[in-house]
């Protein structure tokens, strides 16, 4: 049994005529209309409302 190698491997080839497409689908923003009603706060939001109204 031989132990583990002290350099590391070097990254693979890929195939020829192989691409990886990556894309974002989701960036971070919505248009949100100005009628619709507030979102739920989340819950870290909830929980320090929460210790606001202990106080």
């Amino acid at each position: 049994m031989t132990g583990p190698s002290s350099s590391p491997r070097g990254e693979r080839t890929p195939r020829p005529n192989v691409w990886f497409m990556t894309t974002v689908g989701w960036n971070g923003e919505e248009v949100v209309p100005d009628d619709a009603p507030d979102p739920k706060p989340n819950r870290a939001t909830r929980r320090a409302l929460a210790r606001r109204r202990k106080k």
